[in-house]
């Protein structure tokens, strides 16, 4: 049996929270407040702490230091409604164990606890104060889009190369310069470069530097951009269309940590962070002896995945708000219309189109609220997702065509189409339900308008 002590101040969450973990045999104490957790601790000192950071009071990351002095040994998991990667990153400096956020599966709770009793945890070193950080801005609230955030306060504090993958315009070099801005590494240069429809030659005088003269320094020498991020980090974007004899150099600076610039005899050290982006799928690529093996895993120290616009569209209202207010233009009114319109196009250029198609309703809108015709047109790779009756008259076409399928005749009549129909329905209704939030089995049945317990027993059944 182990100790954990529940901080939260909504009732409902920490009489659930103690309910189910005084179920699986622990000893489960709930604090409201930092204060009440503080006095707890003092007489009862935990094995897991499960932290709210909103609270009546103190900040409860704020307020870790006070608690790891009280309980040294015990794993925090952190728990907020209001996730974004400041409070990330604060947390796993802080050291969190994890991060979950609201609302959440309460089976996912029970696994995480189980996983940070099972482990001791790392001892880690808070990052030291980050470079301010304007422009470095992932926006965003979705499940997707907090798995980014976490992945992102994980990889931050140490050195092991980040590889980031995602269709373009996800926000693949915003993740590389978050990553290098909540680094120990954030005070030195960040500097990116594309690998794309460039010569060998070019690429590496860009990225290793060159020599004319015979000495160091001679006229003519230029520095690559190894060099110039010096105790930084270099973002090598669209990676995967480096030519063969740039991937086989690129695998000895990694191996090595050292470069040799075109035309000189010696090599120089360097000390560099290397993150990596692309759009391509790189395992087909070393499948096809496009890319090289090892460099391939070289370069996947740590990978990232950004997810499609798509896959987020909760977060499309953050974001148009987020464009507007950085517009530097007056700010139009939004009409619910116009969210609408937004949810209903398939966005294959991502965030990027949707910035775009902000900024070109804003022109048209001259003022006014923005509305749906304000929009351009949808990009021909990327058609509108039919909203409204149509689809409702989709659905009830693919009906009647399944009932025409399997009608039976008088004689052989089994007189199970209703249920039959019904257990099709909802199989796909709650997978695609569960895909939308993640495997988020609270959000998933509430967006259903189903209790949590019937959609347990429907995926059970």
């Amino acid at each position: 049996m182990s100790r954990i002590l529940v901080v939260d101040d909504e009732p409902a969450i920490g009489w659930s929270l103690r309910e189910m973990l005084g179920e699986e045999g622990h000893a489960v104490e709930v604090a409201a407040s930092v204060e009440t957790a503080l006095e707890t601790c003092g007489r009862f000192v935990p094995d897991a702490l499960l932290l709210d950071v909103r609270l009546e009071g103190r900040d409860g990351i704020d307020a870790l230091p006070d608690l790891r002095a009280l309980a040294p040994d015990a794993r925090v998991i952190v728990m907020t409604a209001f996730g974004d990667l400041a409070t990330a990153v604060r947390a796993m400096e802080g050291g969190a164990f994890d991060y979950l956020v609201k609302p959440f599966d309460l089976e996912r709770v029970s696994g995480v606890v189980a996983r940070a009793l099972a482990t001791r945890p790392a001892t880690t070193s808070p990052a030291p104060a980050t470079a301010a950080t304007a422009g470095v801005r992932l926006v965003g609230h979705s499940a997707p889009m907090q798995d980014v955030f976490k992945r992102i306060a994980l990889a931050a504090p140490t050195d092991l190369p980040v590889l980031i993958t995602g269709p373009t315009g996800t926000g693949k070099e915003l993740a590389a310069r978050a990553i290098h801005a909540h680094s120990p590494r954030c005070r030195r240069p960040f500097l990116a470069t594309s690998l794309a429809a460039r010569a060998p030659s070019v690429i590496e005088s860009e990225l290793f530097g060159h020599v004319r003269g015979a000495f160091t320094g001679a006229t003519g020498d230029r520095a690559g951009l190894f060099e110039l991020a010096g105790g930084g980090t270099l973002l090598l974007d669209e990676i995967g269309e480096a030519p063969p004899e740039v991937q086989a150099k690129l695998l000895r600076v990694l191996e090595a940590r050292e470069i040799t610039p075109v035309g000189a005899a010696t090599p120089r050290p360097i000390d560099v962070r290397v993150v990596a982006a692309t759009n391509r799928d790189l395992d087909a690529a070393v499948a096809t002896g496009l890319f090289r093996a090892d460099l391939f895993h070289r370069l996947n120290g740590f990978p990232l995945a950004m997810p499609p616009l798509a896959d987020r569209l909760d977060d499309l209202p953050a974001l148009v708000e987020w464009f507007l207010e950085h517009s530097g233009g007056p700010r139009p009114a939004i009409t619910p219309a116009f969210l609408d319109a937004l949810r209903c196009r398939r966005w294959p250029g991502n965030v990027r189109e949707l910035r775009h198609a902000i900024a070109y309703a804003t022109v048209v809108a001259r003022g006014a609220a923005l509305a749906p015709d304000h929009l351009p047109a949808a990009s021909p790779a990327g058609p509108q997702i039919p909203s409204g009756p149509p689809a409702e008259q989709r659905v009830q076409d693919a009906v009647r065509a399944w009932v025409a399928e399997r009608w039976p005749d008088e004689a052989s009549g089994s007189g199970d189409l209703h249920e039959r129909l019904l257990a099709c329905v909802e199989t796909t209704i709650f997978d695609e339900a569960l895909a939308r939030t993640a495997g988020n089995r609270t959000a998933a049945a509430r967006l259903l308008g189903v209790d949590r317990a019937t959609l347990r027993a429907k995926i059970d059944r």
